[in-house]
Order: structure tokens, then sequence, then C-alpha cells
């Protein structure tokens, strides 16, 4: 079987801005804050593997769970388009995700690696949506989906990677070098929920998109 590469790309670049490691450096920050600098990396560690069982058990379970109490893969695309539109639109315009997530760590006096760095922060659920849908039971083969699998395991290994190298990063970006970062990743997840509404429509025999997706000249 031949993979596309633009295909590749996307879903990469889509599970990079749902995931926003970037993001996560504030959190991770938090939930080290009281904790021996030589147990940060173990913090670290133990994040992602929590963040990642839980996206894996979505890309094995998700859907299953969906079409066993009768819901069209077709409408949770574009349910989820627009939860992760709306998700997109709070990272443009409103609170940053990392202050978010602190502040609600703050007020239930919680620190670790589960929660507030594993979840909501990596495994978001903007995350567990976008796995589920890349995964389509019915649009992609098991190949195609171990790609995606292993495609998710690359951007949880550059959240790890980013984590460990917290400290430096921090003096070189800060807390507000994130926050834009975040910003910039909204305006990419906003896309890739528009384009998600629209295949929707497609699975469900609403509209039919051109092969390759829609072009500047159509």
């Amino acid at each position: 079987m031949t993979f596309d590469p633009s295909t590749l790309v996307r879903e990469f670049v889509t599970l990079l801005v749902v995931i926003d490691p970037v993001g996560t450096l504030p959190v991770f920050y938090f939930a080290t804050r009281g904790v021996p600098e030589a147990l940060h990396w173990r913090l670290a560690v133990r994040a992602v593997v929590v963040a990642g069982i839980v996206l894996f058990l979505f890309i094995v379970a998700g859907q299953f769970l969906l079409e066993g109490v009768g819901l069209r893969l077709g409408s949770f695309q574009i349910a989820g388009g627009i939860i992760l539109f709306l998700f997109a639109l709070t990272m443009i315009f409103g609170e940053a995700k990392p202050s978010r997530e602190i502040e609600e760590a703050e007020r239930d006096h919680m620190q670790g690696a589960v929660f507030p760095l594993a979840m909501p922060s990596i495994a978001s659920p903007g995350a567990m949506l976008a796995v589920v849908i890349l995964t389509d039971n019915h649009r992609n083969t098991l190949a195609d989906q171990l790609v995606t699998g292993f495609l998710l395991f690359l951007v949880l290994c550059v959240t790890l990677a980013i984590l460990l190298l917290a400290r430096p990063l921090k003096r070189i970006i800060g807390n507000t070098g994130a926050n834009i970062v975040s910003r910039i990743m909204g305006i990419v997840l906003a896309t890739v929920a528009v384009d998600s509404v629209l295949s929707g429509f497609e699975a469900l025999g609403v509209m039919a998109l051109p092969e390759g997706g829609l072009s500047a000249e159509e």
C-alpha cells in the first residue's frame, strides 16, 4: 500500500496541534513546582505514558463505543469538528490553554503527572476526538490506522522531548511565548476543524468533495 505524504503531514500536524506540546510547558512548570529537579524527568515520562495510554485506548475502542450506541461516524465528525472549532476559538481569542489548566489545578490543589499534565493538557478532549476521527474504521484500513498510531507515538515523543527540555525552553520563550504559539496553533486547528465538518457531510452523503481536497482555483 502507498501512503500520500500530504496526508501523513496533515495527520501529524493535526495531532501536533491538538496535543500542543509547547502549550503544555507552563502546565509542566506548575506540576513540577515543589518537586525535586532530579525527579522532573520521571514526572514527564509518567505524564506522557498516561496520556498515550488514554489516546491509544480511544484509537482502539472509541469508534466501537460510538457505533455501539448507534451513532454514525459522519455525525461524530461534524460534532467533533464543531467542538474542535470552538476549542480553537478559545485558543485564539480566549484565555490561554495553560492558564486555564493551571488555574483549574490550583482550585483542586492537585499537582502531579496525571492531573493536570497528562489530562487534560496532553490527552485533551480535542486530542481524543481527533484520534477517533483520524482512525475511522470505515474509511481507513488497519495499515492506515497503524500509521496514525505511529504518528501519534511520534507526537508524544516530541511532547516528551519538549518537557525534558523545559528548563532551557522556559528561558527562551517563557509563558508569553507559549501563549503566542498556542494562539497560532489555534488558527491551524480551526482549519482542521472546518475540514472535519466537510468530511462529515461527505461521509453522510450530503456533499461530495473533490479528490485531494479543495483548491484555490475551484
